[in-house]
């Protein structure tokens, strides 16, 4: 089994995903979590091309959020395409950032990611609200490299 398999269980990718689909129901944004062993290049520069890869910069209002993680490198990186960034401030990841490394420094991965997922939706609330016409223009599930 691979470092990337071994991460999470079947169980707790279940309840990631539940945790997107929770962070998404009250704004447009669009969240996902790739996660991969290790990455030979920049942790921000390979989560720029996973997020390209995805086809995460293709949204509508341009405000998808990806949450890479490099398990074996112990690196993770939240990238806002710009629509975000245009509207916030520059540090705004940041609070997200700190709920992630907290719960991954005792070995909480997957509480890391759900409260990362949940603080990114809520962040994303205030900036792009849900409205009527919203559509889930990405899909939940998590990818892995």
């Amino acid at each position: 089994m691979s470092k990337v398999e071994a991460f999470l269980t079947q169980e707790e990718e279940q309840e990631i995903i539940s945790a997107i689909r929770i962070a998404e129901k009250n704004t447009s944004g669009e969240i996902r979590v790739h996660i991969e062993a290790t990455s030979h290049k920049d942790p921000y520069e390979r989560s720029l091309e996973v997020f390209h890869l995805l086809k995460m910069n293709n949204t509508k209002d341009e405000n998808a959020v990806l949450i890479y993680v490099a398990v074996k490198d112990k690196k993770f990186v939240i990238y806002g395409d710009k629509g975000i960034n245009n509207v916030v401030p520059k540090d705004f990841w940041n609070t997200t950032k700190d709920v992630m490394q907290n719960h991954f420094k005792n070995g909480n991965f997957k509480q890391g990611i759900v409260d990362g997922i949940l603080k990114a939706g809520k962040e994303l609330q205030a900036h792009f609200p849900w409205k009527i016409d919203d559509e889930n223009e990405l899909t939940n599930e998590i990818s892995k490299g």
